[in-house]
């Protein structure tokens, strides 16, 4: 069943007189259950249709729909907050909170229903993901660069939502903790029927998804 829809998608910007088209009439769905890779050349507009879809950013023409409702009409701020989990290859953690607590935090804004017990939810939800209590008690900036990775994907997990996205969240990583991400984001989709989407440059990743996307000139080059 489709959840996310992008219909004619186009996105330029001035460069003093010159008109620099990054995408031109994207179209695309994509279902739950499913993961998806998004691959393209360093400026090919991987990125900026990541932005589009997790509303930080507006198209210049075109729309995209969450479960056949354009996300303009849920409102922005609470489509981030209620329908979507975004991690990015920073991490953007609050450096002055422990795991637990970064986790608490995105739970604590969501309006989406969540179990009374969030605190045994969070360290049960990093537990999941790979980080053991001792480590959910500690300051993210104790924590290695897998680690925080892994408490940035339970804090998208932690509201409830059915779409992950995902901009190049393994870049920072060697290729032992790229591959656990990767098997995280799998059984996301396989065993929790999350949608997931990742923005990468990387093939090895591309070739564990179900589904391989190519920005091109800006357009969106099929499926494979």
């Amino acid at each position: 069943m489709t959840i996310l829809e992008t219909k004619h998608l186009d996105y330029f910007y001035q460069d003093g007189d010159r008109k620099r088209t990054i995408l031109k009439d994207v179209n695309n769905t994509f279902e739950k259950g499913k993961f998806y890779t998004i691959l393209g050349q360093s400026g090919s507009g991987k990125t900026t249709y990541l932005s589009l879809i997790s509303a930080l950013d507006t198209p210049k023409k075109g729309e995209v729909l969450y479960e056949n409702q354009g996300i303009v009409q849920i409102g922005y701020d609470s489509y981030r907050r209620n329908k979507i989990g975004i991690v990015f290859q920073s991490f953007n953690l609050i450096p002055y909170l422990t795991a637990v607590e970064n986790v608490l935090l995105a739970m604590s804004i969501t309006e989406n229903e969540l179990p009374k017990n969030t605190k045994e939810v969070a360290y049960n939800l990093l537990d999941y993901i790979g980080i053991g209590k001792s480590k959910a008690d500690r300051s993210v900036t104790h924590l290695s660069g897998g680690e925080q990775q892994r408490v940035a994907i339970a804090r998208a997990l932690s509201t409830n939502v059915d779409i992950i996205l995902a901009d190049e969240p393994t870049g920072n990583l060697d290729e032992g903790m790229e591959q656990e991400i990767v098997t995280i984001f799998k059984d996301l989709a396989h065993i929790h029927n999350k949608c997931v989407i990742v923005v990468t440059h990387s093939q090895e990743i591309a070739n564990c998804s179900d589904e391989i996307l190519v920005l091109k000139e800006g357009k969106l080059q099929g499926n494979e």
